[in-house]
């Protein structure tokens, strides 16, 4: 049994993931808006109550050169605060290209993304929640 949640942290939304009990399926949960720290944690919270969460995957927005540029040290500052809080370990997992990603899917899937940023937030953080579980796994078994 594994409960997982995956964060896309953004300036403006954050996008949820969750996985299957098994630990080999990422789906898109909600998007919380980013109004401020106590609204996230209420939110947050409710989530990881719920599904008995025992980690945050969080996708860390490196730059195309491979450092750490303002966006994820704002994304690790926010992320440590909100594991203080939800009492909760953190592991982080590069998230470059995954709003691109996420918006061909949708492309793929015939979904209509301009009207819905939330529905790329979702999925990005789905992505970041699949590559950690597809990682843990081949770890695992090695």
């Amino acid at each position: 049994m594994i409960s997982v949640l995956g964060l896309d942290i953004g300036s403006k939304r954050i996008g949820v993931a969750g996985c299957d009990r098994t630990g080999l399926i990422a789906t898109g949960l909600t998007t919380i808006d980013n109004k401020s720290f106590a609204y996230v944690i209420e939110q947050l919270g409710q989530i990881v109550r719920q599904r008995e969460a025992t980690l945050l995957v969080v996708g860390l927005p490196y730059t195309m050169d491979g450092t750490l540029g303002p966006q994820a040290r704002r994304v690790q500052k926010i992320t440590k605060r909100l594991a203080k809080v939800l009492d909760l370990p953190v592991t982080y997992v590069d998230e470059r290209l995954t709003a691109v990603e996420a918006e061909q899917q949708l492309q793929a899937e015939r979904q209509p993304i301009t009207k819905n940023k939330g529905l790329i937030d979702r999925r990005a953080a789905a992505i970041i929640l699949q590559q950690w579980l597809d990682r843990s796994r081949t770890e695992r078994q090695s």
